[in-house]
């Protein structure tokens, strides 16, 4: 699967990938608020393992490339964790420093969260980010992520955005039923 949008490309990597991507998955600096891998075997390890589980999932993080360009800029997308699991799908990304600071990350996070809502069919998206990560945390808000809680032993907070309900719906939460009398 391919999917285009007004500057980048979004595919499925593949482990010929994997070097561009360590320049930043591996670069300490870059990854400081997340994850960084600390070998190119472990960045490889690290796609493979997604990737496997691709088809079970219907989503896994892209290799992100720049339009202008052809270069690969970023990984990211929809996923379930499978090195921290139990958070349902959650959003993810991560960029060259050189790609930073020109809206790509919004723009990930906006075609993926329809990518949820309108081919997965999600009730809702999860993410974190760091609250020193003021940059992410923005980019989440605007697509309509709200703080769910901080988790202390992640150091993260948890963003989590329940897709639209369709025109005319009516949302009905039964995890509180109405008070009062039962009817009879």
């Amino acid at each position: 699967m391919r999917i285009e949008t007004a500057r980048l490309i979004l595919r499925q990597p593949t482990l010929a990938d994997a070097p561009a991507l360590f320049a930043f998955l591996g670069n300490a600096e870059a990854m400081r608020y997340t994850h960084v891998d600390s070998t190119l075997h472990e960045c490889r390890r690290r796609i493979a393992v997604h990737e496997r589980r691709r088809p079970k999932d219907g989503c896994a993080p892209w290799t992100i490339i720049a339009k202008a360009t052809g270069d690969i800029i970023g990984w990211g997308g929809l996923y379930e964790d499978p090195f921290d699991p139990g958070w349902g799908v959650e959003i993810g990304y991560y960029f060259h420093p050189s790609a930073w600071g020109f809206g790509y990350a919004t723009e990930l996070t906006n075609v993926s969260v329809d990518f949820a809502d309108d081919t997965l069919m999600l009730p809702e998206i999860g993410a974190f980010a760091r609250p020193e990560n003021a940059a992410s945390r923005r980019v989440l808000e605007k697509a309509g992520f709200e703080i769910v809680r901080y988790v202390p032993e992640m150091e993260r907070f948890l963003y989590r955005r329940l897709r639209p309900k369709p025109e005319g719906a009516v949302r009905i939460d039964c995890a509180d039923p109405p008070a009062g009398p039962a009817a009879g």
